[in-house]
């Protein structure tokens, strides 16, 4: 895992900060101090963007629906097929919370 490179008491911290949050207000106060609008927009995009090829999207309606690159798209897909299942996980519970 690559995140092994960094510091990972502060890693852990990080993970364990997002975990504390109790709800998607304390999630938006959270990310807007941590965080740029930018890299939060970012972070949304590729989840958006691993949630459509996950559906079976091409490249371009993909590129069209979210404005993400062709570079972002296939690094996004590359996770999904060969990373630590990160994104298929989340994926599924959002899918699960959906249908409740």
């Amino acid at each position: 895992m690559q995140l092994e490179k960094l510091d990972e008491r502060h890693i852990t911290q990080l993970f364990k900060a997002v975990l504390a949050l109790q709800d998607v207000d304390e999630c938006y106060r959270f990310f807007e101090d941590l965080c740029t609008v930018n890299e939060v927009k970012s972070l949304a995009q590729r989840l958006e963007v691993a949630r459509m090829l996950k559906e079976g999207y091409t490249y371009h309606k993909i590129e069209d629906a979210t404005g993400a690159s062709t570079a972002t798209i296939s690094r996004v897909k590359r996770c999904l097929e060969y990373g630590e299942g990160g994104y298929g996980e989340i994926l599924q519970r959002l899918a699960n919370e959906d249908k409740s």
